[in-house]
């Protein structure tokens, strides 16, 4: 069940190729970290919870989800072999029925995901007057994303590098300006400080008056504030495979993510928090298109003009961009099903570039989902995208504990301690995710059953992915009744595939000057 027959397989005679540059993977690292939820969902947020709420939700999300990054860094430095996922890791170390459910729900979300994006893209657009039809962006934007998906992953990677590169310019340009702001420095010279602190206030009510609305306002924060780390740290072990040099990238990788998600993260949610008052109308589509977004908001109250529109350009490069990543690791996701044997050996097949291309294909139908925003407004599309990958990213990271620890299990129970790579955030990181997530999995939708928010759709998109991935579950234990419900750690392999490890040369010892922290950003 670990590796299919590629054999049976003619085109995969290649297989996927390692294209990515080290270079490639630190910016793809950094890209993932700067998605459209945070430019444009993070108005919504601000709505629901006010500032403090907001600042204090996402510094601990932050460092949660850089517990679910060191927990995946450890696994696939050890084994960097083609295909990695986390599926892959969970088919190897729990269980076939645990990889099989884990891996079809990570190519349906991620797949779902790509067309997220472009309806982010699609609200973006509509901030600019114009008489072209959404349909007619929307289908340049897929075309754009498939045919970047369908070259060799070196341009994939180069393209990546590129767009993250934009998105670290602008975000360095937004708290730049968001510091001139807050001192009084734009247009109208009006120094705001901390005034959208006190008035409408630190934290709002949700649902409910007094204590209890504010305590349902921080649930609704910290559901909300996981967007925008949904499935990067999957992204970065999704790269593995593909990486140069992956021992020594991904650890660096790994080490650095923290430093990014405090300087990009929380400055850009302190910044928005004193620029951008949570109650105004724009942040939950009483503006219009990418006046969602609390930097647009800010700046134009701070009566600074064309700015603006900038901003929107780089947000729609963003989309761009993020939708771009999210249909890459769909397909890598699928591939690695196939890899793993828990989808049919027909999506193994590559091209002599080392693109599998029907994997590409497959995934790039569910595109098409992006046409609902013909049906709908794209307000509505994009609160039920979110409610969807957010409870997909929560019952992820937690199948990530999950595996983690039955990886540390084994290693322990097989004498191997000489891990490439280990985290002192470890194992007491994935011990504290395996409580954390399925709560949170649990409260996505809460506010669905107030009644004066019920909807079938909402509760639907809430919550569809916990039974579906129990479904998955459930069909393949039936189905291969005979497979273990958990292995042995001692029966647990963790050999196959390090035989195609390249070979790794020690990076000499770097000297820690003032520089290095400035150019750990960036690299």
């Amino acid at each position: 069940m670990l590796d299919a027959d590629v054999s049976e397989v003619g085109a995969d005679k290649t297989g996927t190729k390692r294209g990515l540059k080290p270079r490639h993977a630190q910016m793809l690292a950094l890209g993932g970290t700067i998605g459209t939820a945070l430019f444009v969902s993070s108005g919504q947020t601000l709505a629901k919870g006010g500032p403090a709420f907001i600042l204090g939700c996402y510094c601990f999300m932050s460092l949660v989800v850089y517990t679910v990054v060191t927990a995946l860094t450890e696994i696939a430095t050890f084994m960097p072999v083609p295909g990695s996922s986390v599926s892959y890791y969970a088919n190897r170390v729990v269980s076939p029925s645990f990889g099989f459910a884990t891996g079809w729900l990570y190519v349906y979300s991620m797949a779902i995901l790509a067309p997220y994006e472009v309806t982010a893209a699609s609200v973006v657009i509509g901030y600019w007057p114009n008489s072209v039809h959404i349909a007619v962006w929307i289908t340049i934007m897929i075309v754009v994303v498939v045919a970047l998906n369908s070259l060799p992953v070196r341009f994939y990677g180069e393209s990546e590098f590129w767009f993250a590169s934009l998105k670290v310019i602008m975000m360095a340009g937004l708290l730049l300006v968001s510091v001139v702001i807050f001192f009084g420095g734009g247009p109208n010279h009006d120094r705001l400080g901390f005034r959208y602190w006190h008035q409408p206030g630190a934290a709002n009510e949700y649902l409910l008056h007094g204590n209890t609305g504010r305590f349902l306002a921080l649930l609704a924060t910290l559901v909300l504030s996981a967007l925008p780390f949904t499935f990067a740290p999957e992204f970065l072990i999704l790269t593995t495979g593909e990486m140069q040099s992956p021992r020594q990238t991904l650890p660096r990788a790994a080490k650095r993510y923290i430093y990014r998600i405090l300087f990009f993260y929380i400055s850009s949610i302190l910044a928005i928090s004193v620029i951008c008052p949570s109650d105004n109308s724009a942040l939950t589509s009483g503006g219009k298109g990418a006046g969602a977004s609390p930097f647009v908001v800010g700046i134009k109250n701070a009566g600074i003009p064309v700015l603006d529109s900038v901003i929107n350009a780089g947000i729609l490069i963003s989309a761009w961009s993020s939708g771009n990543s999210f249909l890459y690791m769909a397909t890598r996701s699928l591939y690695s099903q196939a890899r793993a044997g828990n989808a049919p050996a027909w999506f193994l097949a590559c091209t002599d570039s080392g693109v599998p291309y029907r994997c590409v294909i497959v995934c790039s139908l569910f595109c098409a989902l992006a046409y609902t925003n013909l049906g709908d407004s794209s307000a509505v599309v994009f609160n039920w995208f979110i409610n969807l990958t957010n409870e997909s990213a929560f019952i992820s990271w937690t199948c990530c504990c999950i595996v983690h620890l039955r990886f540390r299990k084994a290693c322990q129970t097989q004498g191997i301690t000489n891990l490439p790579y280990t985290s002192k955030f470890q194992p007491w990181g994935s011990y504290f995710g395996l409580a954390l997530f399925p709560l949170l999995t649990l409260i996505n939708g809460f506010d669905v059953f107030f009644p004066s928010n019920w909807s079938v759709s909402s509760f639907f998109t809430a919550y569809i992915g916990l039974p579906l991935f129990f479904v998955f579950y459930a069909a393949h234990r039936v189905y291969n009744w005979r497979d273990p419900w958990v292995y042995d750690p001692a029966s647990v392999d963790l050999r196959t595939g390090l035989d195609d490890i390249p070979e790794q040369e020690l990076d000499p010892q770097e000297k820690k000057t003032w520089w290095h922290y400035v150019k750990a950003l960036w690299e």
